[in-house]
């Protein structure tokens, strides 16, 4: 079977849970890959320098 997206459009699994009075709906795609790598390390007090090694290592 064949299915015709528009550009942007992904394919993702239902919702595990059904409200009556309170419909689920994606209000926003998922983050990319590492987008948000920066933010939590600096939130567990990793510093700028320390984020750049891990990147320049490869590590993250």
């Amino acid at each position: 079977m064949c299915s015709i997206r528009r550009p942007g459009e992904i394919d993702v699994t239902g919702f595990p849970w059904h409200l009556s009075e309170t419909p689920a709906e994606i209000r926003t795609p998922p983050p990319l890959l590492g987008e948000h790598t920066k933010p939590v390390l600096e939130e567990l007090g990793y510093s700028d320098a320390e984020i750049e090694r891990l990147r320049t290592e490869r590590v993250v």
